[in-house]
This record gives structure tokens, sequence and C-alpha cells, in this order.
């Protein structure tokens, strides 16, 4: 039975938020990021000297040229400020929320378990709960226990079994939960390390890059075993569970002959590893931020009329065209990022409110999507870039940790409750 379309454009029961993940908001994580981060702090600012920034980035505290710009520390605190976070949330409309649980807290030794910190993660799915905000569940993202890191990291097979282990560990632990994703963006977390050489553990200290397509092709392997093993053991534990995947999806055009590279790049990048675990998951999220066009048998051909701080370029019909690519799994979607970074905050209303236009024309036309979450709740640490890109709807102030609602998180509010229409 078709749902209910409310005066917002949207289902009933459809799910509004925004995403964080651990390490980025936290602050005092000890993993293989922090690691790095230390070790490479001095030689990214270094280099952030060479590279073009707007004058309103280059003058955040801390900028680009900051060495501690690129440590996250205390982060923002989201840790101890959860609860604050939470009620913020809710006051801006917010049904939903999806938040990573970071393992190696859970887990700081192989086979140790910390109580403190499940019960911590306890409070945490509490506090939305007494709020009445669903929580999402992301397991892994992006970072890993020291004790992973020192046997390869995912290009050892052995890691997929250890991270089958914690999601069972955590759907034991929190069993009423009902949304799990399991493993954030494959595709890029591979790619970044193993073909570009600039995350951890490829891009090692002094910019030393150890890149590998074999060891590339390795990690989404077992990335893939991972996410089924992982599947099938949270359902064992609790069969009502929804189970998926937060996948970053782009939008590839070509047109003529360069539409066969597009198709090409589609396929692989899009569909590949979709395809692999599709009996494997009861929805699917999608993190958009990028469309690419083909020309000339060139990517990344985009006109770029309007571009985020990063020079990331604004696409909103790019969402409406990967929804569609999506449809044919025939399964539910949830939007689990779609956001922009920019510190002035001009654009981002017009960001969120063009993109949802094209979700709802998705809607529209029979897709069955049944949340969206604006990346991110808060500024946060935006790994190898550190601090200064503000993606948050709260505008955080590194030095004092204060919040403040940004101009579009109330605009955002609107459209969830339906003051203003998309």
């Amino acid at each position: 039975m078709a749902k209910k379309i409310l005066k917002t454009g949207f289902p009933e029961g459809f799910y509004w938020g925004a995403s964080t993940s651990a390490h980025q908001v936290e602050g005092g994580n000890t993993n293989d990021w922090s690691v790095w981060e230390r070790e490479n702090s001095a030689r990214l600012a270094k280099e952030a000297l060479s590279k073009s920034y707007p004058g309103h980035v280059l003058n955040d505290y801390p900028g680009p040229l900051r060495r501690e710009n690129y440590v996250s520390g205390a982060s923002v605190d989201h840790y101890g400020r959860y609860e604050e976070d939470f009620n913020i949330a809710k006051s801006l409309g917010h049904n939903a929320h999806r938040f990573s649980i970071e393992w190696s807290r859970i887990e700081p030794k192989e086979g140790e378990f910390s109580e403190r910190e499940i019960e911590h993660y306890r409070k945490v799915i509490n506090a939305l709960r007494a709020r009445g905000v669903e929580p999402f569940i992301t397991l892994w993202h992006f970072t890993n226990p020291i004790w992973i890191k020192n046997i390869g990291g995912w290009t050892n097979k052995k890691t997929a079994f250890f991270f089958v282990r914690f999601a069972e560990k955590m759907v034991k632990e929190f069993g009423d939960v009902k949304f799990w994703l399991t493993i954030n963006e494959p595709m890029i977390y591979a790619g970044k390390s193993f073909l570009q050489g600039t995350w951890p553990p490829a891009c090692r200290q002094a910019g030393r890059k150890e890149k590998s397509l074999l060891k590339y092709i390795r990690v989404l392997n077992n990335f893939s075993v991972a996410h089924k093993k992982a599947y099938e053991a949270v359902k064992k534990v609790n069969r009502s569970a929804q189970v998926g995947i937060a996948k970053n999806n782009i939008y590839f055009e070509g047109k003529g002959l360069n539409a066969v590279l597009a198709n090409l790049a589609d396929w692989w990048w899009n569909e590949r590893f979709l395809d692999d675990i599709k009996d494997h998951q009861d929805f699917i999220g999608l993190n958009y931020y990028f469309h690419n066009r083909v020309k000339g048998f060139k990517f990344n051909q985009n006109e770029n009329k309007k571009i985020s701080d990063m020079g990331w370029e604004i696409y909103p019909e790019g969402i409406y065209r990967v929804l569609q690519n999506l449809a044919k799994y025939k399964k539910p979607i949830y939007i689990t990022e779609n956001g922009m970074a920019e510190a002035k905050d001009e654009k981002r209303a017009d960001f969120i409110r063009s993109h949802l236009k094209w979700v709802n024309k998705a809607i529209k036309d029979s897709i069955d999507i049944r949340g969206y979450f604006y990346w991110s709740l808060l500024d946060n640490f935006e790994w190898d870039k550190g601090f200064w890109p503000r993606f948050g709807l709260l505008e955080v102030d590194h030095k004092t940790l204060e919040r403040k609602i940004r101009e579009s998180g109330l605009k955002y509010r609107d459209i969830i409750l339906g003051k203003d229409k998309v």
C-alpha cells in the first residue's frame, strides 16, 4: 500500500535528521587515524601553503595553514555533549539521527570489550529514544583499533572476521535498535587509501605513499565479505533488524562516445559492490555528493557554476539520477549523507531545498525513499582536511565549543515541519 503523502510533500513516517561519525565529532579517540594525524599534521599544514583556499577559510581558526587543524584531539566533544546536541536536533524537528560506534573504544585490545564504553553508547541510544529520535547506527566509519592497524587493517582478511564479531557484540548489547549500517563508503576508503594514497594506511609519515591496485581490490573484497557475514550475524541475533550499507554513489554523465566511459565508471563505482551484496541488505544507504561529467574522454569536466568551500560542484539533479539507478535493486533507500562545506552559510539552505526537490521528484516517480539525513549535524573534523571545512547545521566555535544553530538549520526545520515546501 502506498504511503500517505503529507503536507511536506514527503511520505508519512519519513525519517528526517542529520548524520555524524564518532571520530569526527566525539573527541578523545585513540585509533589508526589519531596516530596518523599526529605523524602527518606538520606535513599537511606545509602542503596547504601551495593550495588555494577562500579568504574566509584561511582566516578561520584553526585554518588549513595551522598544524592543529589536522589533529582531531577533543574535536567538538560530542562524546560529552551529546544530550545538548540531541536537544538541539529535536528542536529542529529531527525524528532520526545517524551516528557511528567507535570500534576502538569498544574493543581497544583484541577480544577485550569495554563495559564502560558499551554503557556510554547505551546512554546515547537512550538519549535519542527519550527525545523520540530513531537511532541509525553505523558500525564502521573509516577508523580502526590500533591492534587492527597492526595486523594490516583491511588488507588482512582476518579483519573481516574481527569486524563481524564486533558487529554481533553490538547487536546483542543494543538489540532493540532497528537500523544498522555495517560499513560507510567502502569505495571512498579503498580509493583514498590505496589508489590515491592520501589516507592511512597507504599514506604514511612525510607523505610516503604505498599505493597498490592489488591492495585496493583486496580491501574491497574484504569489505564485501565483512558486510555479508555481519548481515547474517545481526539477523541471527535480531531477525527484525534492518541492515544496510552507506554507499557513496556518483552521477556519471557522458554523451555520445563519452557515455561508454561514463557507463563503465557507473558500473565499477556505483553498481559492482551493491551487486555483490544485493542478497544481504534490507535497505540501501545513499551518500550523495558528486557529479562527474565525462567530456573529451576525461573525467571531472564539470561546469562548476556553484561550488562549496571545498570546491565540490553543487549539482542537485545528480541525486535524482543516482536514485533512479538504485531503484532497480527494489530496496528501500535512506539518504544517509548529503551536505556541503560552507562557512558563510549563504548557499546551504538552497542546497538542502534543491536536493530535496529532486528527492521529492524521485518519490513521485514511485522510488521507495524513506529518509533524508543531512551531513552533518555539527561542524566536525573532516579527515585529512581537518577542522576548516564547515558542514554543520550547527556552527561550532572551535575555541569554546559553543554551538549555534545556523540559519540553514532553521530552514531545514521549516521543510521538515511543512512550513516551507521544496
